[in-house]
This record gives C-alpha cells, sequence and structure tokens, in this order.
C-alpha cells in the first residue's frame, strides 16, 4: 500500500477513531470519506483476510491512494448513495462507518480547486469535479436572496448585508472568477484582526452550497442507520457547527432538529446510542502538529437492536 498521509491529508484523531469503531478482524467497514487513505490503512492492518474495507471518495485524485487487495473495495462515488453503492457490491450489512467530514488538506492545497484563501485560485470548489455548479457559479449568478441564504445558512457570516452588496456590485462591472478576485471585494468589510475568520466563512458557505454538504450528510447518517448492523459503530468527525450540530442531534435524539419523537408507551424512538456525551477533541499535542484538526470533534453512536433492518 502507498502511503501518501503526509502528502495528501494528515489523518485527523487517528487513534481515537480506531478506537471508537471498535474494530473485529473479521469485520466490515466503511470510510465512507477516503481521501488519503490515512485512517483506512490503519483500519485495514486490524483486519483478518475474512473482514472487509469499503473506502468511498467521490474525488478523482483519492482513487489514487487505494490498493489492490482482496478484501479491500473502493468505492468512487458520493457517500449520499451509501446503501445502493453497498448493495450493489454485496457488501451489506457492515459493522462500522467512519466520516471525516470537510476538505482534505491536497483539496486545500490543489492550486486549480479554489478551497483556499491562501491562494488565489479559478472559483471552482467543487469536490467531485464532475459536478455541474460551481463557486464561479454562486458568486456571479445566484440572485441576491440565495446569496443571503448561502452566507447566512451555512457561513454564519457577519455584516452579512454589507457582503452581498459588495458582491453583486462588484460582479456588474466584471465577472469575479478567481479566489483573489473574491477576497479583495469581501475583505474591506471584515472586522479589522478578524480578517481570516471572516474569509474562512463566506469561502466555508459557497463551498458547502456548490457540493449540497449538508444534504449529503443527512442522506448518509439516515443511510448509515439502515445498513449498520445491530451493535455496528457509526464514528463521524465534523468541523463546523452545522455538521456537528446535525449529527449531535441525529445521534441523541434520531432526528436532525433535535425534535424527540416517542412512541406509544411513551418510549424515545430513535436508532442510536451515543457512545460519547461530549464530542471528543483533538489533543494540544495534534493541534499543534496537524492544524487542521484545530475545529474538529468526534462523535461516536452505536446502532441499537430495534428489529430495524
Amino acid at each position: 500500500m502507498k502511503n501518501n498521509e503526509e502528502t495528501y491529508h494528515i489523518p485527523v484523531l487517528l487513534n481515537e477513531c480506531i478506537d471508537a469503531l471498535d474494530i473485529r478482524p473479521d469485520g466490515r467497514y466503511v470510510d465512507v470519506t477516503f481521501g488519503g487513505g490515512g485512517h483506512s490503512r490503519e483500519i485495514f492492518k486490524l483486519l483478518g483476510e475474512k473482514g472487509h474495507l469499503i473506502g468511498f471518495d467521490q474525488d478523482p485524485d483519492a482513487k489514487n491512494n487505494a490498493w489492490d487487495a482482496a478484501n479491500f473495495t473502493f468505492i468512487a462515488g458520493n457517500f449520499a448513495y451509501l446503501k445502493n453503492q453497498l448493495r450493489m457490491f454485496g457488501l451489506l450489512p457492515v459493522d462500522g462507518i467512519l466520516a471525516d467530514l470537510g476538505v482534505s488538506s491536497h483539496q486545500f492545497d490543489s492550486g486549480e480547486r479554489g478551497f483556499s484563501i491562501r491562494m488565489d485560485d479559478e472559483l471552482d470548489m467543487r469536490m467531485n469535479q464532475s459536478g455541474k455548479l460551481t463557486a464561479r457559479y454562486v458568486v456571479n449568478e445566484y440572485d441576491e436572496e440565495n446569496l443571503y441564504r448561502v452566507l447566512r445558512e451555512y457561513g454564519e457570516v457577519q455584516s452579512l448585508k454589507r457582503t452581498v452588496e459588495a458582491i453583486v456590485r462588484a460582479r456588474q462591472i466584471e465577472p469575479i472568477i478567481t479566489t483573489g478576485q473574491l477576497k479583495e471585494v469581501i475583505q474591506p468589510i471584515a472586522q479589522k484582526g478578524k480578517e481570516h475568520k471572516f474569509l474562512a466563512q463566506v469561502f466555508q458557505a459557497i463551498r458547502i452550497e456548490v457540493n449540497d454538504e449538508i444534504n449529503v450528510l443527512k442522506k448518509m447518517l439516515e443511510q448509515a442507520v439502515e445498513v449498520l448492523k445491530p451493535g455496528g459503530r457509526l464514528v463521524v468527525i465534523s468541523y463546523h457547527s452545522l455538521e456537528d450540530r446535525l449529527v449531535k442531534n441525529f445521534m441523541k435524539r434520531g432526528s436532525f432538529d433535535g425534535k424527540i419523537e416517542k412512541d406509544f408507551y411513551g418510549n424515545i424512538v430513535k436508532p442510536l446510542e451515543e457512545v460519547n456525551r461530549k464530542p471528543i477533541l483533538p489533543s494540544d499535542e495534534e493541534m499543534e502538529r496537524n492544524s487542521r484538526s484545530r475545529s474538529a470533534k468526534l462523535r461516536i453512536a452505536v446502532k441499537l437492536d430495534t428489529g430495524v433492518k
């Protein structure tokens, strides 16, 4: 197996994730965010010949990090189609699912992808390069109402009205086609000393819209319950409050809005039981070694035996 961990993506909370999955040598495990294969390699090391690992990734570059083995399957696709893909490959049910959400180091550092505020690249932000919606389209073609929605819901951006007005005013003069142009347009609006945070929130909001990340996450979580065996583990690392809130509510209450559903007898109806009441955070040492781990939150749940297959 090739080891591209240092050049592609440093796996966040690696040991904590492996412990959380409670891996059995003969178990079947899914890494729905394969990326550089950092987490997957560690899972694979603990599997015997009867065990099986499945790696999902929609980014074509990720396939270069896969390896050949009878008990490893790489699926080039979006984890929104988790259940159908596993069924198609005859790999149902599974004992554990790992999701390391967000953008990989490789995607941030790839000059042509437009994810990073540190570079001057084409406004793209597609995790799947075959996707039709781009950041350039969002910035230049969305009307004011939709720009408000994106920046408010997905970035919780301050000075929202001024930001949208600045974008609309600038694009009327000439199209905004690079990340550098976008930064130049909106940076004067940022509060002094908080420019980096402001830019990151705007870029995050656009990226989430381009990749439909919130709806995709919801689909994956719902399907995870369906494909896990009773007693199987769901392990999720999130990097911003929108993701973490969805994961927390779903694990704790079985719904995305946090509402509790009860049966006729007043018992709470939910498919999962939290293993850790509070999220596991990276150590000071890890945050120093890998700055992109600083906002990470790890949550773990086990599927209850409710009779639902």
